[in-house]
């Protein structure tokens, strides 16, 4: 189906598959968004404050700061087995989310889930690289990150009434099944390694044909000449996207780890009503995603990055400002949210064409900038919530934000 939104330039292999991983993707970001949402009902559940679950959700972003080691390493083994990794490991954790007896258990299971899902991510955004020239790798990049928005869109919305109707643990067991069942279909769906070997379908790697050993060569025929660069001078070149990628997902944060909350305080939301919210988000983050594929490779990934920064800034503050309105409050959120969309999309082809020939290790070094944003951003919001309400983090917010849009003035953007 989203395979005929790329045109016969693309590789069949890409085209045909392009849908399995958008849904696969959804099913893996709704296990990854559930918890932000919902944050005061989990809470609940365990009687803590609403800070103390805000604190084991920065913690699960631990795993993220081992991307740079783990993209490395990604791109020396077979994107299938990485994804099925991911993804049953994915499914173990959400099992010990739902039979968590206390936070530090349920903390330990967000850690888990939190790296499975960055093996599962790195894999396939590196298979796709291998395989989409830079060019163009824009817009497939953005049809499977079109499963952001949808994770929020129908999967969180569905989880939110299952959690008014049950509990939230019955949510988790929920998200396990559909985890279980994931790395079974990529398991029968994608091809075996063995099976491309000699036969690389055009587009693809053409000396691994599932990005295995050291000496790959892209579809842009860049061969791995990165093994013996200067790695100082690499961090030095790298370090805007990633302080920009910082920003965004820092400002971001603040807005997710707090809207929940926000709304059940000062409006009386129940679980029902915030999964129709994020409903609502999740339109507004389609939308962005939808125009990511139509327009970063167009408008070009810097300045589309920078486009969608601007975007968070007027609308935290007018959510700083209008947050007792609750439709006022609800309409900035939705565009701060769709800002940040249209903006990380746009900032990941970026990421791969840092170490030519190496897009995984490329992409999980930008990861962990982003990781180390929202990890700082989790617990200083849920703080300044509790104690001023929601107009201090979403200023925080708009002051971050600003930092990414300054940064990616000096954001170095690849020739394809």
């Amino acid at each position: 189906m989203l395979g005929r939104l790329l045109d016969d330039t693309y590789s069949p292999e890409v085209r045909d598959r392009i849908t399995l991983l958008t849904v696969i993707r959804t099913v893996t970001n709704t296990a990854y968004r559930f918890a932000p949402p919902f944050l005061a009902t989990i809470a609940t559940g365990f009687d803590v404050p609403l800070s103390r679950v805000a604190l084991a959700l920065s913690i699960s972003e631990i795993g993220g700061l081992t991307s740079p080691l783990l993209g490395r390493m990604l791109d020396r083994l077979p994107r299938r087995a990485a994804m099925v990794t991911g993804l049953a490991g994915m499914a173990a954790s959400a099992a010990g989310a739902a039979v968590a007896p206390g936070v530090g258990v349920f903390t330990v299971a967000l850690v888990v889930l939190a790296f499975a899902k960055l093996i599962f991510d790195v894999a396939m955004t590196g298979w796709l690289a291998e395989r989409v020239p830079f060019a163009q790798r824009g817009r497939a990049i953005g049809i499977v990150e079109l499963s952001w928005a949808g994770g929020l869109l129908i999967g969180v919305p569905l989880l939110g009434l299952v959690t008014w109707w049950t509990s939230w643990p019955v949510a988790y067991g929920l998200i396990a099944a559909g985890l279980t069942a994931s790395a079974g279909i990529v398991l029968r769906s994608l091809p075996d390694p063995a099976q491309l070997v000699g036969a690389a379908a055009p587009g693809s790697v053409a000396a691994s044909a599932d990005g295995g050993g050291d000496d790959v060569t892209d579809v842009n025929g860049d061969a791995d000449r990165s093994t013996g660069a200067d790695e100082p001078s690499l961090l030095r070149r790298m370090a805007p996207l990633m302080i920009g990628n910082f920003c965004l997902m820092f400002a971001a944060q603040c807005g997710f780890v707090t809207f929940g909350s926000w709304l059940e305080d000062d409006h009386g939301f129940t679980s029902a009503a915030l999964a129709a919210v994020a409903f609502v988000l999740g339109g507004g983050e389609l939308a962005a995603s939808s125009s990511a594929v139509r327009f970063t490779d167009r408008w070009g990934k810097v300045p589309s990055m920078r486009i969608g920064a601007l975007m968070m800034v007027p609308a935290a503050v007018l959510l700083a400002l209008g947050h007792g309105t609750v439709a006022v409050g609800i309409a900035a959120l939705v565009v701060l949210i769709a800002g940040f969309e249209f903006a990380i999309v746009s900032s990941l082809p970026l990421s791969t064409m840092l170490l030519p020939g190496r897009p995984s290790t490329g992409l999980g070094i930008v990861l962990v900038a982003g990781t180390a944003g929202r990890a700082a951003a989790s617990v200083p919001a849920a703080r300044l919530y509790e104690d001023h309400g929601m107009r201090a983090p979403m200023l925080l917010a708009a002051v971050v934000a600003i930092g990414s849009v300054a940064v990616t003035a000096i954001v170095h953007e690849p020739s394809s």
